[in-house]
């Protein structure tokens, strides 16, 4: 298991999840150290056709106002993005997202894998990997591309998930640092958040 290490700054944290893992995030984003350093790219299952409600939903307890990127945006530190409903959102290299209309994955679109996939690629060891409650295994490839580009990876722990396929599926395709509750996870990110003060 990797340690938190003073020599290894890191650059973004990308968040997966899908059924369930609502109020997890609300209690993430609720309890982020005000300032904290890093861009957050959030990629969550949602209902393609309801475009209004869920970021602001979001950033009524979140201390960072969430945003939906725009095609090419550049990724600024300490914003929190939200992959809009029916995109797919890559991060490319230069640090912009890329949004497409592409068939799903997974079922899904926007899909965790390709958020992930695409955030492993630009971050490397330089990521912390985040994924939460979910239904199916989406995001299960994304963890294994951080895992194998020497970021640092975590599953909700699956006992606390309202449905837990998604955190078991991680843990079956890779090796993952962390296995943690959500205020762990929070804990965490505070930890994260001193090697910057």
């Amino acid at each position: 298991m990797k340690k938190i290490s003073l020599n290894n700054s890191y650059k973004a944290v990308v968040i997966g999840g899908s059924a369930g893992s609502f109020q997890g995030v609300v209690k993430i984003l609720a309890q982020l150290p005000k300032g904290f350093p890093l861009p957050i790219i959030m990629c969550l299952h949602r209902l393609k056709h309801v475009r209004n409600g869920f970021v602001e939903a979001l950033s009524i307890k979140s201390v960072v106002q969430v945003t939906e990127p725009h095609d090419k945006e550049n990724i600024k530190k300490g914003s929190v993005y939200l992959a809009p409903a029916n995109y797919h959102m890559s991060v490319e290299l230069g640090h912009s997202f890329a949004l497409s209309t592409e068939e799903m994955v997974n079922n899904s679109r926007p899909a965790i894998d390709i958020t992930l996939s695409s955030c492993a690629f630009v971050y490397k060891e330089k990521l912390v990997g985040i994924l939460l409650s979910g239904a199916n295994k989406d995001g299960a490839l994304g963890m294994k591309h951080i895992h194998d580009r020497n970021g640092l990876t975590i599953v909700q722990e699956p006992t606390e998930c309202m449905i837990d396929t998604m955190p078991k599926a991680a843990l079956a395709a890779t090796e993952i640092d962390y296995v943690m509750k959500v205020d762990q996870i929070v804990e965490f990110l505070k930890e994260l958040d001193k090697q910057y003060r």
